[in-house]
């Protein structure tokens, strides 16, 4: 099976430097310290970038990595705010499903950070995260602020959302912490990990260059297989079903295991849903793909759930509450196959794991291993029930007549975004909430790499930006749709785009509005028998209206607009795209009509009513 660490388009060898700043040359000694040691293990780990917003907990690891190693290997890469930081070695992972390297400033950081690592969990992201603390011994500590920069148990503020978290005493532990914690990162199912490292281990003057361990021998577990006797039942079950349904939920951006998964939908002539919640599964102008996707089923999607008689779950996210959408408070009538590990890191305190499905298969490994043993199983037990085909793209697509003059809506954008990047290979990064499964197809495992996992806002940025390093050098155009809620609270993460060279096309749907809440207010109020019409109060992004194409170019980036005329629209872009092309970061801010899509409005429903 092909490579599922890292998309074809991208590898760590061909990955091209960044803009970086060289220091000058130091002067040739034999002094070492600890944090030259952990620095040199940190190489060795051959991550490229290491993000970080600078802090007196870490200033000897800041040292080495600029003195010892020359700002290379790992280069660093300065961020304004803890939760960039995250958020872009989240946005890295999404395209390359490798961690980066990310150092938070000791217990007031790691709160800044902290959701964006939730972010990352929920979304079973791999991210290496390294904190630092004072000196745990108080006797070393200076007055006031180390007091206030330490911690008994600095993860303790974050361990409900961490696959793993250690504090090393000394350098020896602190190579065994980090060996680990790549380990545990990058086994399935993936996520966020955490080493903090004691000042005083860091700031301690070695008498040699201590002899590092090889790393060939700690290197992650290769997947694990599905029982075959259980995968002889599904097979079984799925070959004679009438009606087979797949939900293809997490998966990798593998190009392989992306055409695994279309031969086994093909084979078994199964209809199949994808998801917006994650990154793209499946051809979804195939003849095969039932319903548009979405953040919620669609009606249409429903539908088609409940009248599948046997449904098999590619590490579907939350599976419980899809079958509940289906079939109401009714038992759920099909057999339900199962393949995903995520129980193993489910706990008591983050409910990301969501409510807890029936399966009468279950298949406790990645959707990858079983999608190869179930079409190894099948072919030969079943005729090929369909070749499948793509659909007629244009009539798949939302379509608003060509350009116009007037308002905008997030349909629009959507066509003139596919006429601004007509013959362009392009990575969604980021969707709005208001986006509509139908406005645009995905044909590749990167066509679209998933939301930001936790729910929040202000992660669309810096995912943005940590998705265009990892595509820097490809031949695919980095491009987000965002929220102006979204962006404004994490504009600042384009700095680091600017400042490193990094290209990439964001678009803001402004709306000028936290518009999911007034649609919440509105429901509310009339429950209540309350004035509708109020529900604008405490939500709008208005009187003034924040400029945001210069709060961009504030960045060091491009900004375009306001864009308010859809007649405009199309010249905007694409002069945005133009630039893109020149190696630039462009946002252009659209304003667009208050709107959501059917899928959202769904969810909205369901959960208040």
């Amino acid at each position: 099976m092909a490579d599922e660490s890292r998309p074809r388009e991208t590898s760590a060898a061909a990955e091209p430097l960044l803009r970086r700043d060289v220091p000058a040359p130091s002067d040739a000694s034999d002094d070492v310290w600890g944090s030259d040691a952990i620095a040199m293990l940190l190489r060795d780990l051959d991550i490229p970038y290491v993000l970080l917003n600078p802090g007196s907990s870490f200033r000897g690891l800041h040292d080495s990595l600029v003195n010892y190693l020359g700002n290379e290997r790992p280069q660093m890469l300065v961020c304004l705010h803890e939760e960039h930081i995250v958020a872009i070695a989240h946005g890295y992972a999404k395209v390359t499903g490798t961690p980066l390297l990310g150092i938070v400033h000791s217990n007031v950081g790691l709160m800044h950070a902290s959701m964006a690592i939730y972010n990352a969990w929920a979304d079973r992201m791999p991210v290496i995260l390294l904190g630092a603390t004072g000196p745990v011994d108080a006797a070393k500590r200076r007055p006031w602020i180390d007091w206030l920069h330490t911690a008994r148990d600095q993860a303790a503020m974050v361990r409900g959302f961490l696959k793993w978290d250690d504090q090393p005493a000394s350098v020896a532990a602190a190579f065994e912490s980090l060996l680990r914690a790549r380990q545990i990162a990058e086994t399935a199912p993936k996520a966020p990990v955490y080493v903090c490292l004691d000042v005083s281990t860091q700031e301690e003057k070695l008498a040699s260059m201590p002899r590092r361990p090889d790393l060939a021998r700690y290197r992650p577990p290769p997947p694990v297989r599905p029982a075959p006797e259980l995968i002889t039942q599904a097979a079984r079950w799925l070959a004679q079903a009438r009606q087979p349904m797949i939900l293809m939920g997490r998966v990798t951006r593998d190009v392989e295991a992306w055409k695994a998964r279309v031969a086994l939908a093909e084979m078994l002539g199964a209809k199949v849903l994808t998801d917006l919640k994650v990154g793209a599964a499946f051809p979804t102008d195939h003849a095969l793909h039932a319903a548009p996707p979405g953040v919620f089923l669609v009606p249409e999607a429903a539908a088609a759930l409940r009248a599948a008689d046997v449904v098999l779950s590619l590490d579907w996210v939350d599976l419980a509450g899809s079958l509940k959408q289906a079939w109401g408070a009714d038992d759920v009538q099909s057999r339900v196959i199962q393949v995903s590990n995520d129980q193993l890191l489910h706990n008591a305190v983050s409910m990301d794991h969501q409510g807890l499905p029936p399966a009468d298969v279950y298949l406790l490994c990645e959707p990858e291993p079983a999608v190869d043993a179930l079409v190894a199983e099948l072919r030969g037990r079943i005729p090929q029930r369909s070749e499948g085909s793509a659909r007629d793209s244009a009539s798949a697509r939302s379509s608003t007549g060509g350009a116009r003059s007037g308002r905008i809506s997030i349909g629009m954008v959507a066509e003139a975004m596919q006429e601004a990047l007509r013959g362009s290979d392009v990575c969604l990064l980021h969707l709005p909430l208001g986006w509509g499964g139908e406005m645009w197809h995905f044909r590749h495992p990167l066509d679209f790499v998933g939301s930001d996992g936790g729910g929040g806002i202000g992660a669309g940025p810096g995912i943005t930006v940590g998705g265009a390093i990892a595509l820097k050098g490809s031949s695919r155009i980095p491009v987000s749709v965002m929220g102006d809620g979204d962006y404004l609270m994490g504009v600042t993460a384009l700095w680091t785009a600017a400042n490193a060279g990094v290209p990439f096309l964001g678009i803001v749907t402004n709306n000028r509005s936290f518009f999911n809440d007034e649609v919440h207010q509105e429901r509310v109020a009339k429950v209540r028998r309350r004035p509708v019409g109020n529900r604008w109060i405490g939500q709008r992004i208005d009187q003034p209206a924040p400029d945001l194409a210069a709060m961009a170019r504030a960045q060091g980036v491009e900004g375009i607009g306001p864009v308010t005329d859809a007649k405009a629209l199309p010249e905007a872009l694409a002069e945005a795209v133009r630039l893109v092309r020149q190696g630039r970061g462009v946002i252009v801010d659209v304003h667009v009509e208050p709107g959501y899509n059917p899928a959202m409005a769904a969810g909205i429903t369901r959960s208040h009513g």
